[in-house]
């Protein structure tokens, strides 16, 4: 099961890549994604067209990415919603299954402290998924939010359980879920009585 982590930033967005597979969790893929240009189209050009290289690259099976969050500089607030809005359109028109997770929630679950600074997340991120050295912190805090969602799914430690979704031949993502249910013999009796009974009846 592979897991996309995004840490959203209209000049740097962090991403990290990790497969879980049983009791194992190794990192794929990090880095950051530069947001180049003078205007903030710009920018969500050069994000988004290097984070959709992503995704095909690495077919995550299921996408995180960090909540907005308000701070006091409203227009910064705007900006990164905007980013993040990229990256979930970008993960959702592939019918990927999005979670999202708050700042602190994230470090909580990799640190154990959701004060944690982000040096100590990078020094955990290191340790967990046993790398030559820590990453930068935009790449550090994306493989921390793919390693929260790893956990909160309970991914780790257990088998690759089957998607509930295909894709139709015009694109749309279909819920299979129904497929895979248990058959109620009882019930299914019940409705097939009801038609018969129905059927018998004089029009």
């Amino acid at each position: 099961m592979k897991v996309l982590g995004i840490d959203p930033g209209s000049r740097r967005t962090g991403f990290g890549v990790i497969e879980v597979q049983g009791r194992e969790t190794r990192a794929l893929a990090f880095g950051v994604l530069l947001g180049t240009g003078d205007t903030l189209p710009a920018r969500l050009v050069a994000i988004g067209t290097a984070l959709d290289r992503v995704l095909d690259d690495h077919m995550p099976d299921l996408v995180s990415i960090e909540q907005a969050f308000h701070s006091n500089n409203a227009r910064s607030t705007l900006v990164l919603g905007q980013v993040r809005g990229l990256a979930l359109w970008l993960a959702a028109r592939r019918g990927l299954p999005i979670h999202e997770f708050a700042p602190r929630s994230v470090k909580l679950s990799v640190t154990g402290q959701g004060g944690a600074g982000k040096p100590q997340v990078a020094a955990m991120v290191r340790r967990l998924l046993g790398l030559d050295r820590a990453p930068v912190a935009d790449a550090a805090d994306a493989l921390a939010i793919a390693l929260c969602c790893a956990r909160r799914a309970s991914l780790a430690g257990t088998a690759p359980r089957a998607a509930r979704t295909a894709r139709a031949a015009d694109g749309a993502t279909i819920d299979l879920s129904r497929t895979f249910a248990p058959v109620r013999r009882r019930a299914e009796a019940k409705a097939l009585a009801g038609l018969a009974e129905r059927l018998r009846r004089p029009r």
